[in-house]
């Protein structure tokens, strides 16, 4: 019954959070007009958002190969730490994109495609990654280990590739900041 109360709860806040996040970032990319109210030079954002990208992944797959061993306790630390660089990283992207331009990809050739089949593949799948990560998240912490499994195993390869493609959009991006 408790577990019942507390989906009523839960639930509803993943489902709303789900919706705002990607609709937000949508907004802020989409500004007519920009405000740097930090001070942060274009270039300086992107870098960070490929450490705490290539962070994440490396927190994934320790969390994975510590499920694999069976240390429960250091795969949930490696998780919600995966979990804090993402949060992480979401606030500062959405202050980069309040604060700068876009910046358009200026490669040409073959590796245009690529680029932009990474880039698109990145975006979609780090909307779909928000519930999946709460839900996931939220199962794991309420002890739910049957329903966390389950939807873990979408979570953990979309999370992961959201978080390795994140660095690669930064690696083609480089020459253009």
């Amino acid at each position: 019954m408790a577990e019942i109360k507390k989906d009523k709860v839960a639930i509803p806040v993943i489902i709303i959070l789900s919706v705002l996040v990607p609709l937000i970032v949508l907004v802020l990319m989409n500004l007519p007009e920009r405000y740097n109210f930090l001070g942060v030079q274009v270039g300086a954002f992107p870098l960070f958002h490929a450490v705490l990208n290539g962070l994440t992944a490396v927190l994934l797959l320790m969390g994975f190969f510590c499920i694999r061993s069976g240390n429960r306790i250091m795969h949930r630390n490696m998780m919600i730490s995966a979990f804090g660089l993402s949060a992480v990283f979401l606030i500062s992207y959405v202050i980069s994109k309040i604060s700068n331009e876009p910046v358009p990809y200026g490669g040409e050739g073959y590796l245009r495609p690529i680029y932009f089949f990474i880039l698109i593949s990145h975006i979609v799948l780090s909307a779909i990654i928000v519930p999946l990560v709460l839900f996931t998240m939220y199962r794991g912490l309420t002890n739910e280990y049957k329903k966390h499994r389950k939807i873990a195993r979408w979570t953990f390869p979309i999370w992961l590739y959201v978080a390795v493609t994140g660095v690669l959009v930064y690696l083609f991006m480089i020459p253009y900041y």
